[in-house]
Protein backbone atom coordinates (compact mmCIF):
# COMPACT_ATOMS: atom_id res chain seq x y z
CA UNK A 1 0.00 0.00 0.00
CA UNK A 2 1.51 3.62 -0.84
CA UNK A 3 1.67 6.10 1.78
CA UNK A 4 -1.66 7.32 3.19
CA UNK A 5 -2.79 10.89 2.63
CA UNK A 6 -3.22 12.26 6.12
CA UNK A 7 -6.60 14.37 6.01
CA UNK A 8 -7.92 16.43 8.75
CA UNK A 9 -11.63 16.55 8.88
CA UNK A 10 -13.85 19.67 10.74
CA UNK A 11 -16.45 17.19 11.02
CA UNK A 12 -19.25 19.45 13.20
CA UNK A 13 -19.37 21.99 10.45
CA UNK A 14 -22.36 22.16 7.66
CA UNK A 15 -26.00 20.47 7.52
CA UNK A 16 -26.52 17.35 8.95
CA UNK A 17 -22.76 16.98 10.20
CA UNK A 18 -21.28 14.86 11.58
CA UNK A 19 -23.36 11.88 9.95
CA UNK A 20 -22.74 12.95 6.34
CA UNK A 21 -18.92 13.64 6.74
CA UNK A 22 -18.60 9.70 8.81
CA UNK A 23 -20.91 8.92 6.07
CA UNK A 24 -18.75 10.29 3.19
CA UNK A 25 -15.62 9.42 4.53
CA UNK A 26 -16.55 5.64 4.17
CA UNK A 27 -17.73 5.95 0.91
CA UNK A 28 -14.60 7.36 -0.20
CA UNK A 29 -12.29 4.28 1.99
CA UNK A 30 -14.70 1.95 -0.10
CA UNK A 31 -13.31 3.14 -3.03
CA UNK A 32 -9.86 3.41 -2.12
CA UNK A 33 -8.38 3.07 1.26
CA UNK A 34 -5.51 5.76 0.41
CA UNK A 35 -6.34 8.42 3.16
CA UNK A 36 -5.80 8.23 6.89
CA UNK A 37 -8.58 10.43 8.81
CA UNK A 38 -7.90 13.26 11.82
CA UNK A 39 -11.59 13.80 12.66
CA UNK A 40 -12.34 16.94 14.97
CA UNK A 41 -15.26 17.00 16.89
CA UNK A 42 -17.40 16.11 19.93
CA UNK A 43 -15.64 13.17 21.10
CA UNK A 44 -19.06 11.27 22.18
CA UNK A 45 -21.29 11.69 18.77
CA UNK A 46 -18.19 10.94 16.65
CA UNK A 47 -17.91 7.71 18.25
CA UNK A 48 -21.52 6.69 17.86
CA UNK A 49 -21.32 7.19 14.06
CA UNK A 50 -17.99 5.51 13.83
CA UNK A 51 -18.49 2.63 15.78
CA UNK A 52 -21.14 1.24 13.53
CA UNK A 53 -18.27 1.02 10.65
CA UNK A 54 -15.35 -0.60 10.83
CA UNK A 55 -13.95 0.83 7.84
CA UNK A 56 -13.57 4.12 8.97
CA UNK A 57 -12.61 3.06 12.27
CA UNK A 58 -9.57 1.67 10.97
CA UNK A 59 -8.35 4.35 9.20
CA UNK A 60 -9.45 7.36 11.31
CA UNK A 61 -8.50 8.88 14.96
CA UNK A 62 -11.46 11.13 16.83
CA UNK A 63 -9.76 14.16 18.51
CA UNK A 64 -12.60 16.33 21.11
CA UNK A 65 -13.21 19.04 20.30
CA UNK A 66 -15.73 20.97 22.50
CA UNK A 67 -16.90 24.08 20.27
CA UNK A 68 -18.00 24.36 17.23
CA UNK A 69 -18.05 26.87 14.68
CA UNK A 70 -21.62 28.34 13.21
CA UNK A 71 -23.12 29.08 10.37
CA UNK A 72 -23.98 32.38 11.11
CA UNK A 73 -21.30 33.69 13.37
CA UNK A 74 -19.12 36.66 11.84
CA UNK A 75 -15.72 35.26 10.93
CA UNK A 76 -14.00 37.49 13.31
CA UNK A 77 -16.05 36.48 16.53
CA UNK A 78 -15.56 32.61 15.61
CA UNK A 79 -11.50 33.06 15.50
CA UNK A 80 -11.84 35.16 18.37
CA UNK A 81 -13.88 32.49 20.30
CA UNK A 82 -12.95 29.67 18.49
CA UNK A 83 -9.37 28.70 19.32
CA UNK A 84 -10.95 24.78 20.73
CA UNK A 85 -13.03 24.77 17.93
CA UNK A 86 -13.22 21.31 15.34
CA UNK A 87 -12.53 23.89 12.55
CA UNK A 88 -9.25 25.58 14.08
CA UNK A 89 -8.11 22.80 15.16
CA UNK A 90 -8.22 20.85 12.05
CA UNK A 91 -6.58 23.68 10.55
CA UNK A 92 -4.42 23.70 13.02
CA UNK A 93 -2.74 19.97 12.92
CA UNK A 94 -1.05 20.96 9.76
CA UNK A 95 1.09 22.95 11.57
CA UNK A 96 2.32 20.82 14.27
CA UNK A 97 2.45 18.48 11.15
CA UNK A 98 0.00 15.67 11.90
CA UNK A 99 -1.89 16.15 8.42
CA UNK A 100 -0.79 17.22 5.23
CA UNK A 101 -4.53 18.80 4.44
CA UNK A 102 -7.39 20.01 6.21
CA UNK A 103 -11.33 20.16 4.90
CA UNK A 104 -14.65 21.57 6.53
CA UNK A 105 -17.90 22.37 5.39
CA UNK A 106 -18.39 24.85 7.33
CA UNK A 107 -18.33 28.75 7.85
CA UNK A 108 -16.46 30.09 4.43
CA UNK A 109 -15.37 33.38 6.26
CA UNK A 110 -14.42 32.11 9.14
CA UNK A 111 -12.37 29.07 7.65
CA UNK A 112 -10.61 31.50 5.69
CA UNK A 113 -9.85 34.04 7.93
CA UNK A 114 -8.66 31.10 10.42
CA UNK A 115 -6.59 29.42 7.41
CA UNK A 116 -4.87 32.47 6.90
CA UNK A 117 -3.60 33.19 10.42
CA UNK A 118 -2.38 29.79 11.50
CA UNK A 119 -1.23 28.62 8.26
CA UNK A 120 0.61 31.76 6.74
CA UNK A 121 0.32 32.83 2.93
CA UNK A 122 3.21 31.68 0.69
CA UNK A 123 5.99 34.24 0.42
CA UNK A 124 5.09 36.78 -2.61
CA UNK A 125 1.54 36.30 -2.44
CA UNK A 126 -0.67 38.51 -1.13
CA UNK A 127 -3.94 37.38 -0.76
CA UNK A 128 -5.33 33.79 -0.83
CA UNK A 129 -7.95 32.34 -3.78
CA UNK A 130 -11.05 30.41 -3.38
CA UNK A 131 -10.65 27.77 -6.71
CA UNK A 132 -13.31 25.63 -7.35
CA UNK A 133 -14.02 22.91 -10.29
CA UNK A 134 -16.68 23.79 -13.21
CA UNK A 135 -17.89 20.92 -15.97
CA UNK A 136 -17.11 22.01 -19.54
CA UNK A 137 -17.79 20.53 -22.92
CA UNK A 138 -14.65 18.76 -22.97
CA UNK A 139 -13.64 18.02 -19.14
CA UNK A 140 -13.06 20.80 -16.03
CA UNK A 141 -12.44 24.15 -15.32
CA UNK A 142 -10.83 25.54 -12.54
CA UNK A 143 -12.17 28.72 -11.54
CA UNK A 144 -10.55 31.67 -9.57
CA UNK A 145 -11.74 33.64 -7.18
CA UNK A 146 -15.09 32.33 -6.13
CA UNK A 147 -15.45 34.86 -2.96
CA UNK A 148 -12.52 35.37 -0.99
CA UNK A 149 -11.36 38.73 -2.54
CA UNK A 150 -13.98 41.26 -3.54
CA UNK A 151 -11.44 43.99 -4.65
CA UNK A 152 -8.31 42.80 -6.65
CA UNK A 153 -5.56 44.48 -8.84
CA UNK A 154 -2.84 43.18 -11.51
CA UNK A 155 -0.69 41.47 -9.39
CA UNK A 156 -3.45 39.78 -7.36
CA UNK A 157 -5.14 38.27 -10.74
CA UNK A 158 -1.36 37.47 -11.86
CA UNK A 159 -0.93 35.02 -8.65
CA UNK A 160 -4.61 33.66 -9.42
CA UNK A 161 -3.03 32.61 -13.08
CA UNK A 162 -0.17 31.17 -11.83
CA UNK A 163 -2.39 29.44 -8.85
CA UNK A 164 -5.10 28.09 -10.61
CA UNK A 165 -2.82 27.16 -13.61
CA UNK A 166 -0.96 24.98 -10.56
CA UNK A 167 -3.99 23.48 -9.34
CA UNK A 168 -5.18 22.25 -12.91
CA UNK A 169 -1.85 20.43 -13.36
CA UNK A 170 -2.34 18.62 -10.14
CA UNK A 171 -5.86 17.35 -10.41
CA UNK A 172 -5.32 17.13 -14.60
CA UNK A 173 -1.66 16.33 -15.30
CA UNK A 174 -2.13 14.59 -18.79
CA UNK A 175 -3.39 18.49 -19.72
CA UNK A 176 -1.29 22.16 -20.60
CA UNK A 177 -3.63 24.46 -18.71
CA UNK A 178 -4.87 27.73 -20.87
CA UNK A 179 -5.23 30.74 -18.35
CA UNK A 180 -8.07 33.53 -19.18
CA UNK A 181 -9.16 36.53 -18.07
CA UNK A 182 -13.31 36.69 -17.58
CA UNK A 183 -14.10 39.93 -19.25
CA UNK A 184 -17.17 41.59 -21.13
CA UNK A 185 -15.49 41.61 -24.27
CA UNK A 186 -12.87 40.00 -26.13
CA UNK A 187 -10.71 42.53 -27.02
CA UNK A 188 -7.75 43.86 -25.39
CA UNK A 189 -9.27 47.46 -25.18
CA UNK A 190 -12.36 45.74 -23.57
CA UNK A 191 -13.05 46.12 -19.44
CA UNK A 192 -11.10 48.21 -16.99
CA UNK A 193 -7.76 49.45 -15.95
CA UNK A 194 -7.14 46.05 -14.13
CA UNK A 195 -8.12 43.68 -16.38
CA UNK A 196 -6.34 45.70 -19.08
CA UNK A 197 -2.83 45.69 -17.19
CA UNK A 198 -3.13 41.96 -16.71
CA UNK A 199 -4.19 41.71 -19.57
CA UNK A 200 -0.71 43.24 -20.89
CA UNK A 201 1.89 41.42 -18.25
CA UNK A 202 0.77 37.93 -19.06
CA UNK A 203 0.67 38.52 -23.03
CA UNK A 204 4.58 39.96 -23.16
CA UNK A 205 5.76 37.38 -20.21
CA UNK A 206 7.39 33.98 -21.85
CA UNK A 207 5.25 31.14 -18.85
CA UNK A 208 6.28 27.51 -19.58
CA UNK A 209 4.03 26.37 -16.90
CA UNK A 210 0.79 27.69 -18.74
CA UNK A 211 -0.79 29.22 -21.68
CA UNK A 212 -2.76 32.92 -21.52
CA UNK A 213 -5.19 32.05 -24.02
CA UNK A 214 -6.30 36.53 -23.74
CA UNK A 215 -10.00 37.23 -22.32
CA UNK A 216 -12.85 34.91 -22.26
CA UNK A 217 -16.68 35.94 -22.30
CA UNK A 218 -19.09 34.29 -19.27
CA UNK A 219 -20.76 32.47 -22.48
CA UNK A 220 -18.13 31.24 -23.26
CA UNK A 221 -16.77 29.32 -19.96
CA UNK A 222 -18.40 26.08 -20.51
CA UNK A 223 -16.73 25.32 -23.97
CA UNK A 224 -13.59 23.84 -22.63
CA UNK A 225 -11.48 25.61 -24.71
CA UNK A 226 -10.10 27.64 -21.83
CA UNK A 227 -9.58 25.65 -18.55
CA UNK A 228 -8.37 28.24 -16.17
CA UNK A 229 -10.94 30.65 -15.86
CA UNK A 230 -9.58 34.07 -13.55
CA UNK A 231 -11.24 37.21 -12.17
CA UNK A 232 -11.98 38.48 -8.70
CA UNK A 233 -14.12 36.98 -6.03
CA UNK A 234 -17.06 40.05 -6.65
CA UNK A 235 -17.59 38.91 -10.16
CA UNK A 236 -16.39 34.96 -9.77
CA UNK A 237 -18.99 34.42 -7.04
CA UNK A 238 -22.00 36.13 -8.86
CA UNK A 239 -21.11 33.55 -11.97
CA UNK A 240 -20.91 30.69 -9.42
CA UNK A 241 -24.38 31.28 -8.05
CA UNK A 242 -25.72 32.00 -11.87
CA UNK A 243 -24.42 28.72 -12.88
CA UNK A 244 -25.44 26.95 -10.06
CA UNK A 245 -29.12 28.52 -10.11
CA UNK A 246 -29.30 27.83 -14.05
CA UNK A 247 -28.18 23.93 -13.68
CA UNK A 248 -30.88 23.26 -11.14
CA UNK A 249 -33.77 25.41 -13.17
CA UNK A 250 -32.94 23.14 -16.30
CA UNK A 251 -32.66 19.88 -14.32
CA UNK A 252 -35.80 21.00 -12.63
CA UNK A 253 -38.31 22.23 -15.60
CA UNK A 254 -36.94 18.69 -17.52
CA UNK A 255 -38.06 17.00 -15.70
CA UNK A 256 -41.17 18.93 -15.43
CA UNK A 257 -41.56 18.78 -19.22
CA UNK A 258 -41.31 14.96 -19.93
CA UNK A 259 -43.84 12.51 -19.80
CA UNK A 260 -43.27 8.92 -18.43
CA UNK A 261 -42.91 7.13 -21.96
CA UNK A 262 -40.43 10.12 -23.20
CA UNK A 263 -38.36 9.22 -19.84
CA UNK A 264 -38.30 5.26 -20.58
CA UNK A 265 -36.97 6.13 -24.07
CA UNK A 266 -34.42 8.46 -22.99
CA UNK A 267 -33.53 7.40 -19.70
CA UNK A 268 -29.49 6.51 -20.56
CA UNK A 269 -29.27 10.10 -22.11
CA UNK A 270 -31.41 12.07 -18.96
CA UNK A 271 -29.12 9.88 -16.75
CA UNK A 272 -25.84 11.48 -18.38
CA UNK A 273 -27.07 14.86 -18.21
CA UNK A 274 -27.91 14.50 -14.57
CA UNK A 275 -24.44 13.52 -13.97
CA UNK A 276 -23.14 16.52 -15.73
CA UNK A 277 -25.27 18.75 -13.86
CA UNK A 278 -24.73 17.16 -10.51
CA UNK A 279 -22.63 19.78 -8.00
CA UNK A 280 -21.80 16.92 -6.13
CA UNK A 281 -19.55 15.50 -8.72
CA UNK A 282 -17.57 18.83 -8.00
CA UNK A 283 -17.70 19.43 -4.78
CA UNK A 284 -14.67 20.79 -3.09
CA UNK A 285 -13.04 24.22 -3.38
CA UNK A 286 -9.45 24.83 -2.31
CA UNK A 287 -8.01 28.01 -0.63
CA UNK A 288 -5.15 28.42 -2.48
CA UNK A 289 -1.71 30.80 -1.89
CA UNK A 290 -1.39 29.39 1.91
CA UNK A 291 1.58 27.32 3.12
CA UNK A 292 -0.45 24.62 3.60
CA UNK A 293 -3.65 23.54 1.67
CA UNK A 294 -7.04 23.38 2.90
CA UNK A 295 -10.37 22.56 1.15
CA UNK A 296 -14.13 23.98 1.29
CA UNK A 297 -16.60 21.21 1.05
CA UNK A 298 -20.39 23.00 0.34
CA UNK A 299 -21.80 23.30 3.47
CA UNK A 300 -25.72 21.94 2.03
CA UNK A 301 -23.78 18.80 0.37
CA UNK A 302 -24.48 15.28 1.52
CA UNK A 303 -22.46 12.24 2.08
CA UNK A 304 -21.67 11.17 -2.02
CA UNK A 305 -20.61 15.25 -2.24
CA UNK A 306 -18.18 15.07 0.66
CA UNK A 307 -16.77 12.31 -0.46
CA UNK A 308 -15.63 13.78 -4.14
CA UNK A 309 -13.74 16.34 -1.57
CA UNK A 310 -11.97 13.95 0.03
CA UNK A 311 -10.76 12.65 -3.44
CA UNK A 312 -9.91 16.18 -4.31
CA UNK A 313 -8.05 16.37 -1.18
CA UNK A 314 -6.11 13.20 -2.29
CA UNK A 315 -4.55 14.36 -5.60
CA UNK A 316 -3.48 18.03 -4.46
CA UNK A 317 -1.26 15.78 -1.65
CA UNK A 318 -0.04 13.74 -4.34
CA UNK A 319 0.87 16.05 -6.80
CA UNK A 320 2.54 18.37 -4.63
CA UNK A 321 -0.16 21.41 -5.34
CA UNK A 322 1.98 23.60 -2.67
CA UNK A 323 5.84 23.27 -4.38
CA UNK A 324 3.92 23.64 -7.87
CA UNK A 325 2.21 27.03 -6.88
CA UNK A 326 5.90 28.55 -5.32
CA UNK A 327 7.69 27.47 -8.78
CA UNK A 328 4.85 28.57 -10.89
CA UNK A 329 5.01 31.75 -9.14
CA UNK A 330 8.57 32.68 -10.23
CA UNK A 331 7.42 32.53 -14.04
CA UNK A 332 5.93 35.61 -13.93
CA UNK A 333 7.97 39.12 -13.79
CA UNK A 334 6.06 41.23 -11.63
Amino acid sequence: MSKLVNIAIDAMSGENSPKKIIDGIEISLKKKPENFFYIYGKEDILSEEINKKNLVKKFSKIIHTPDIILDNESPLAATKNGKNSSMWKSIESQKINHTDISLSAGNTGALLLMSRLILNTINGIDKPALAGLWPNNKNMNVVLDLGANIECNEKNLLDFSCMGSALFKSLFPDDHPKVGLLNVGLEEHKGNDILKKTFSILKDNKINNFDFAGFIEGNHIMDGDINVIVTDGFTGNVALKTAEGTANFISTNLKKSLNKLSLLFSYIGLRKFKQKLDPRNYNGAIFLGLEGPVVKSHGSTDAVGFAYSINMCNKIIKSGLIKKIKSNLITVDH
